[in-house]
């Protein structure tokens, strides 16, 4: 059978030939007819939307967005670390400055956009849109493909793309998704347990949402998906993130890593709690007896841990003849339990084991019941529970470390909080950029709030106290410069170390890190040379002309030359450069 709509295409495209030969001399005709045909040959399967423009695209046709630095709310507390960024003001203008800094330089984007349930939740041009606006899915669309197109450059192609919605705007997302980043590279939809199913809730809905989405899209095949190791010889469970070790202290520190092999059958594996019998007789190798020093700082920490802190304690007791005593395992808490994480021999011949996935249904109604005021700041529409957070930056691979994480939703800023959190648990060091715009003052007094809540340590709803995690953080506000600015290459030039400083990840304090603009600058720090022992490196201008003997006196330094494609493309435009 042949093409219907096809046909019926191509007899309206071969009318509007016999129409342009006719009006061939009137140029309004000849436009209206190119817009026709263009509709006409638009796309025909797949989302289909009326396109909807912002005011920020208007804005940037004749201004150029810029950073500018709150120098007042650097955090500085971890001296030689890289700095992570907040960026205040709309995510697109962010977006479009990002794609100068890092593009395919991200290694997981998470972001937790508007659910467009027409309540006040997705807010348009300054208005929010509503269930009786006739463009609301349209305008939503149009706001996320915009944002999505950049996001897709800026990921590695080892990198992912984790966004949680709900089902209002679920279908048209997943379409938009496969757009933008291929089918072939779709991973999974997560199915989140968020509500109590079983809670009598007043109001005028037939069907009460237990459950919330996660899409998850790899950029390309190079991203490798994290999968379990299970013993193909016995059914009792998987392993994943734990640890064998003879320290108590470092079972303490570092319970939530990978478990040694050990043989089936030679172990008798049992939850033990400060109740049970078997708890008295602590033995590790060995090595810890209840009786010595160690076996009771082991029993003392450990009892605290259990159910709370860590979770629970398995035992694995070894029935065999060597006289190695008993050994402990720390397993995450109730939610990782319930969501992959469990204890389990591996057979030593790898034949005996398989690769298994990980479900796609996971359990945090706990979590999101009584995610509370996380960091210390009064704000819970949307928020995420930390622990749901750091159960997807696992599946991203973010253990391995030196990784960026991008959220341009950041809200309340959980995103970043989960990673300073991560960071300190797996040893690891991980980097995170956040983008939110300001409305209500979010960002200021909620996002940057909560960051230094996290910086100086606080006391959460539950009255438990969080010790501070040294981290460093540059706050940036965005902003515009006119095209029409006299001298625009100057303009763009007193924002060129907001730019240096978010692609490298550091401070240019003109001790370790020192950016030279021109010949003079570069002059009068050859001559003073020795008095910056600690240079790390140079961002030096493409217009500075180092002399044979600067580049012997900074050999030893890393010399970046900064780059023109930070506003190259914008001056150009306007004719300032070639």
């Amino acid at each position: 059978m042949g093409n219907l709509s096809q046909q019926k295409r191509q007899r309206m495209l071969t009318f509007l030939e016999k129409l342009r030969e006719e009006h061939k001399d009137d140029d309004s005709v000849l436009i209206a007819l190119g817009e026709i045909e263009t509709e006409l040959n638009a796309k025909k399967y797949g989302l289909v939307w009326e396109q909807h423009e912002e005011a920020v695209d208007i804005k940037m046709r004749t201004h150029i967005p810029v950073f500018k630095e709150a120098v007042d709310k650097e955090i500085s507390a971890a001296p030689g670390e890289t700095y992570n960024f907040l960026l205040e003001g709309d995510n697109l203008h962010s977006l479009r400055l990002l794609e100068k800094t890092h593009k395919g330089r991200i290694d997981v984007i998470y972001i937790d956009p508007p659910y467009n349930t027409g309540s006040e939740d997705f807010k348009y041009d300054d208005v929010y849109t509503d269930k009786f606006d006739d463009y609301l899915h349209s305008k939503w669309i149009s706001f996320m493909q915009k944002r999505l197109q950049i996001a897709s450059k800026l990921l590695k192609n080892t990198g992912c793309i984790m966004i949680s919605i709900n089902e209002n705007e679920y279908a048209p997302l997943k379409l938009l998704c496969d757009e933008i980043f291929d089918p072939s590279n779709y991973l999974t939809t997560f199915v989140i347990k968020v509500r109590h199913e079983d809670r009598i809730l007043k109001g005028d809905k037939d069907f009460h949402e237990v459950y919330e989405y996660l899409l998850f899209y790899r950029k390309s095949p190079d991203f490798h998906t994290i999968k379990r190791v299970y013993d193909n010889t016995s059914n009792e469970g998987y392993v994943w993130k734990l640890t064998e070790t003879d320290s108590p202290s470092e079972i303490l520190e570092m319970g939530g890593k990978m478990v040694k092999v050990f043989l089936p059958g030679q172990y008798v594996i049992e939850k033990v709690g400060p109740s049970s019998e078997n708890f008295k007789k602590i033995s590790i190798r060995g090595s810890i007896k209840e009786g010595n020093s160690s076996g009771r700082f082991f029993m003392k920490h450990l009892a605290g841990f259990i159910g709370t802190k860590l979770g629970y304690v398995y035992k694995v007791e070894n029935i065999g003849d060597d006289g190695r005593g008993y050994r402990y395992f720390i397993i995450p808490d109730k939610a990782s339990r319930r969501n992959g994480d469990y204890l389990q021999g591996v057979p030593q011949d790898r034949s005996d084991t398989k690769e298994a996935p990980y479900p796609n249904l996971v359990d945090f109604q706990e979590e999101f019941n009584n995610v509370g005021y996380e960091g210390g700041v009064e704000f819970r529409n949307g928020k995420k529970p930390i622990d749901f957070l750091q159960h997807f930056m696992d599946l991203s691979g973010l253990f391995n470390g030196n990784m960026t994480i991008l959220d341009f939703f950041a809200g309340s800023g959980s995103t970043g909080h989960a990673l300073l959190v991560y960071n300190l648990k797996k040893h690891v060091n991980n980097q995170f950029i956040l983008c939110t715009n300001n409305e209500k003052n979010i960002c200021d007094e909620i996002t940057y709030k909560r960051l230094s809540n996290v910086v100086k340590g606080f006391i959460d709803t539950n009255n438990r106290q969080h010790d501070p995690i040294a981290f460093n953080l540059k706050y940036y506000r965005t902003d515009f410069v006119s095209m029409d600015e006299e001298d625009l290459s100057e303009a763009l030039l007193g924002h060129i170390a907001e730019m240096i400083q978010l692609e490298h990840g550091v401070k240019l304090d003109g001790k370790n890190y020192i950016m030279l603009l021109n010949d003079d600058e570069a002059d009068n720090l050859s001559a003073h040379w020795s008095e910056y022992p600690d240079v790390k490196a140079l961002y030096i201008s493409r217009n500075v002309l180092l002399t044979s003997e600067q580049n012997k006196l900074f050999k030893g330094v890393d010399i970046h030359i900064i780059p023109d494609y930070f506003f190259n493309l914008e001056l150009r435009k306007v004719g300032e450069a070639w």
